[in-house]
């Protein structure tokens, strides 16, 4: 395997990592806004 394939492949894992560790610790904000639907009875068991 070339230095330049070695090198190609550690910077991939370096990223895929990078992104990983930033998507687990992001804080995402809930959604704020609110939801209402409207279920007929027909669907609902007896």
């Amino acid at each position: 395997m070339g230095t330049l394939s070695r090198i190609l492949i550690l910077l991939a894992v370096v990223v895929l990592l990078g992104g990983l560790i930033f998507v687990v610790t992001w804080d995402i904000p809930p959604p704020t806004q609110q939801i209402e639907k409207v279920i007929p009875d027909e669907r609902l068991p007896r």
